[in-house]
């Protein structure tokens, strides 16, 4: 071999090839650094979102959690479960959690349901169809002032529904200072999210493979066959997710509520969000705390209910 050939093959005049618990070693730092580096990399575009969350959730509902087992930001005396027993005590806490249960137990099955049906009826080839499809967006693209705005002209004890009504001689109803209030927050919540879910649901539907819709036909299976053991199946989780999205959005109502009718509306609008709205509005942090952790564990055993029932149900279409 000649001096030009060994000097490429051991690197340069006067160096000496590397052993072979060298090169090994050598071969596992450079592995180390390169997953150094990709850790790193992921840190840094992961920092900012980590960052915020911790900041603007994180932290904040830990103090919520803080100031509630203590007698005042004054006095922290720890108190324990006191607070939580003097929200549960309190009448206007029930009051609001009633409401806000029943507005859930209505609003969400119906979101669910109504939005399915319109994706499943879009399918379909009706007259019209973008004109419907319309119909059930544009909410989405209307601010909520406008959206109450609306509400308010429509359902006003002078309103248009009352005037519509009169003229079949039926008297003039106070529809939010009345038994029927509750109905017409659930109408505003379900004209406001059904698009969306219906955009979810027919999104799913078209990921539903064609080849088992088209042995079932063959086989003859009915409408009915086809949409319990094999439509529905394959949507469960979009119907997990649009559930979960509708139980967060029926905790978020008081907007709409608000804009309506204040901060002190009828008894059957009073919901969680004016208590707390209320409670703060009168410092009281500790009584407000506690039902905002108590409504979060609320919200955190739905959800994992949701997600069970959808493990069992789905488990066998996934993946």
């Amino acid at each position: 071999m000649s001096m030009k050939t060994a000097e490429i093959k051991f690197g340069g005049r006067g160096k000496k090839p590397l052993a072979a618990g060298q090169g090994k070693v050598k071969r596992t730092w450079d592995r180390s650094n390169e997953h150094i580096r990709d850790v790193m990399h992921s840190a840094a575009f992961l920092g900012p979102s980590v960052t915020g969350v911790a900041v603007f959730f994180i932290v904040p509902f830990l103090v919520v959690v803080y100031y509630s087992i203590i007698r005042s930001p004054l006095n922290p005396e720890f108190v324990f479960l006191d607070n939580f027993k003097a929200v549960l005590g309190n009448s206007s806490f029930r009051t609001a959690a009633s409401n806000t249960a029943m507005f859930s137990a209505i609003a969400v099955p119906l979101a669910v349901v109504l939005s399915l049906g319109l994706a499943l009826l879009l399918e379909c080839r009706i007259p019209c169809k973008s004109l419907f499809r319309t119909f059930f967006l544009s909410p989405m693209m209307v601010p909520v002032a406008s959206v109450v705005l609306i509400w308010q002209v429509v359902f006003h004890y002078r309103g248009t529904l009352n005037v519509i009504l009169a003229s079949f001689h039926v008297e003039p109803i106070d529809w939010l200072n009345s038994k029927y209030c509750l109905l017409v927050i659930v109408v505003l919540f379900l004209w406001k999210n059904l698009g969306y879910n219906m955009i979810l649901f027919m999104a799913a539907l078209n990921n539903i493979p064609k080849e088992l819709l088209e042995v079932a036909d063959v086989e003859g299976a009915s409408a009915a066959h086809k949409f319990f053991n094999i439509k529905l199946r394959y949507l469960s989780p979009t119907v997990l997710f649009v559930a979960i999205l509708s139980i967060i959005n029926s905790f978020k109502v008081f907007r709409e509520i608000y804009l309506l009718v204040g901060k002190y509306p009828f008894d059957g609008l009073y919901m969680m969000q004016h208590f707390m709205n209320n409670t703060f509005g009168n410092l009281d942090y500790q009584k407000m705390s506690s039902a905002a952790v108590l409504m979060a564990l609320v919200m955190v055993a739905l959800i994992a209910l949701l997600f069970k029932a959808e493990d069992i149900f789905g488990k066998d279409v996934e993946g």
